[in-house]
């Protein structure tokens, strides 16, 4: 049985069908985790302060951990699908109220982590824009990326997908390049060795602050499931992403991370992490060594693309999101209508670029450092959030096929598997939770508070359900009106 969230959707409410395939989903995936940035910008700081030689066995218990997500999740894909993706499954597994709070979350977190790499993107460009003489504040190229972003999400979903695709395998080629080479020159001063994968070099006290930093990493690959309305045999493509998605990251991930062990030996890489200026520049000094100049160059032009194709890509997946909730009511209607031509979610891509416009133009008048504020808080935010709505999902499954009969899954994909993804995204919540001023940088009142935050706006969603069905029952009654 399949419940598709689309089915009672009148014409010009719909997403265009077959647009994608598998790849283009893939590419959306792996861009929102943006390879270089991840690989070059956060895992220096899980070296420095983390569990040192052993982050790539931290990315590989990570993977683990999503997989065993995965199961659930995409075995639930095959039965509910739509632009909602987590508010449906919430709403279709534990009820309207905590679908409602699953979307409240989703949008916070998504809409966190786009405003923080638009601010990263401005600070980088700014820099390399002041390098060639031409100086202007950092919000300025940050509201020019908005503007390329909001036209290229206007258009059909594939093109957005060919930018993703392209940017994806360019960020994943200068990063093999390095780390073949890095494998060429038979490492670095201790030549190859596999102990980054080792227990007892992975299983030190530094691993859960490791973990802060690598489930971060993960952002971004559960939006497969809100492309389902608009790919090629979503009942089968959607898993099939899914796991690829996650498979490439962890892999990836693990194998850049043990290279650049490798470069500088398990017993030193802690240090040269730790050391002054080691944060921003050590994939870069592994890079000049093995490949030369060109390649920082390079690497620092690709750090642009990757950042930008990061933000496409959320920018994608909230469009979806404000579409699906101006669809069911939940946001001014006309949000769930759809470009004539393109069939892309336009007019909630219009409302979308403007609340993010609005956010960064509010940080820039508040006087917030664009890096130290609006990157590292909203990126930490970004963090529980994603976790919380995980955490949900998990419940949601479990409740959903308890009961729901009339399906062929084993115990193992509805129960089991669920159930063990719950205590480790609830593991992985508290890790963050307790971890936020190392996450983010600041021990400000606000960044404590965090926790706390996502709590409350999880809450806000059942409290709203509940004052929408006492003053429009029908609204409330339409809300997952596709499942009924």
């Amino acid at each position: 049985m399949s419940l598709d969230a689309t089915t009672g959707a009148p014409e010009g409410e719909r997403l265009a069908r077959n647009s994608i395939g598998l790849a283009h989903i893939v590419f959306f995936v792996v861009a929102a985790a943006a390879p270089l940035t991840a690989v070059v910008g956060a895992t220096p700081v899980a070296f420095a302060f983390g569990n040192g030689a052993g982050v790539p066995g931290a990315f590989v218990l990570a993977g683990l951990l999503y997989l065993i997500f995965s199961v659930g999740f995409t075995a639930m894909s095959r039965h509910v699908g739509g632009a909602g993706a987590f508010y449906t499954y919430i709403a279709q597994g534990i009820g309207r109220p905590a679908g409602v709070g699953g979307a409240l979350l989703a949008l916070m977190t998504y809409t966190s982590v786009q405003c923080a790499v638009y601010a990263l993107f401005g600070v980088f460009f700014s820099g390399s824009m002041a390098a060639l003489g031409l100086e202007l504040p950092w919000f300025v190229w940050s509201l020019l990326a908005l503007v390329l972003v909001h036209f290229a999400g206007q258009r059909n979903i594939s093109f957005s997908g060919k930018i993703l695709g392209f940017a994806m395998v360019v960020e994943v080629l200068i990063l093999l390049l390095l780390n073949l080479a890095i494998i060429w020159q038979g490492g670095g001063p201790e030549g190859m060795t596999a102990s980054s994968f080792a227990p007892s070099v992975v299983f030190t006290p530094g691993l859960a602050v490791a973990l802060v930093f690598v489930v971060g990493s993960f952002i971004g690959f559960e939006s497969t499931a809100i492309f389902g309305e608009e790919a090629k045999d979503p009942s089968r493509t959607i898993p099939r992403a899914t796991f690829a998605a996650v498979l490439l990251i962890t892999g990836f991930y693990a194998f850049s991370t043990w290279a650049i062990v490798q470069f500088y030996g398990p017993s030193n890489i802690q240090a040269a992490a730790a050391a002054e200026g080691g944060l921003e520049s050590l994939y870069f000094v592994a890079a000049e060594q093995v490949l030369g100049g060109w390649s920082v160059a390079l690497m620092n032009v690709l750090l642009l693309l990757s950042l930008f194709a990061c933000v496409l890509s959320f920018h994608n997946t909230l469009n979806r999101y404000f579409f699906a909730l101006g669809r069911e009511g939940l946001l001014p209607h006309s949000l769930g209508h759809v470009h004539p031509m393109h069939g892309s979610p336009a007019r909630a891509g219009v409302a979308q670029s403007l609340t993010a416009a609005a956010l960064l133009m509010a940080f820039t008048l508040g006087g917030a450092d664009p890096y130290a504020v609006v990157f590292s808080w909203m990126s930490g935010l970004a963090v529980l959030g994603v976790l919380a709505v995980q955490i949900m999902v998990c419940v949601a499954i479990i409740r959903y096929f308890r009961r729901t009969h009339t399906h062929s899954h084993s115990p193992l994909v509805t129960l089991v598997a669920p159930v063990l993804a719950l205590i480790g995204l609830c593991g992985a919540f508290l890790l963050v939770a307790v971890n936020t001023k190392l996450l983010t940088g600041s021990d400000h009142v606000l960044v404590r508070a965090y926790p706390l935050l996502v709590v409350l706006v999880g809450l806000c969603g059942p409290l709203l359900a509940k004052w929408i069905q006492r003053t429009k029952p029908e609204l409330y009654n339409n809300l997952g009106r596709v499942f009924e």
